[in-house]
């Protein structure tokens, strides 16, 4: 009889990004700025290509940097607990969709503070710590770009 294992993996804390936010508006409406395309694209500044928001969907996003750089990202939905949760892979491509990094699994979470509400985004495993603080300076960026549109809605 085999022995079965029931351990789990830690993720090394030093390539995981966990940012919390407080924004001043309802859950709902912060939900839906993460999910509905019409919102998303306003404050990612992003062009919504793909987005079929249900478990097993796809994304594809992309974004012209300031640059004149092109970024493609894209994922498939693993959970959607509205207005609760999200779970996404996120992984970075070309222009033909092949990925030019290592995937990791993007969970946000909304809760509740009586007409404000909390985000907490927690994404992993980056392939390096250098990885994970451009990642927090480009979310960082993006969660301030959110607090600006939601006042505008």
């Amino acid at each position: 009889m085999a022995a079965t294992s029931n351990a789990t993996v830690a993720e090394p804390a030093e390539r995981v990004l966990v940012i919390e936010r407080v924004f001043d508006a309802p859950r709902e409406l912060v939900f839906k700025c993460w999910t509905e395309p019409g919102h998303l694209s306003q404050w990612l500044g992003s062009t919504i290509v793909t987005w079929e928001l249900r478990q097993g969907g796809r994304y594809r996003m992309h974004k012209r940097g300031p640059d004149g750089q092109d970024h493609w990202q894209q994922g498939v939905f693993l959970e959607i607990v509205a207005p609760e949760r999200i779970v996404r892979t996120h992984c970075w491509t070309d222009a033909e969709g092949r990925p030019t990094r290592p995937e990791t699994l993007l969970t946000v979470t909304f809760a509740d503070l009586d007409r404000r509400t909390k985000v907490t985004l927690h994404q992993a495993v980056f392939e390096s710590v250098a990885a994970r603080d451009e990642h927090q300076r480009g979310w960082s960026s993006s969660l301030d770009q959110l607090t600006e549109y939601i006042a505008t809605v």
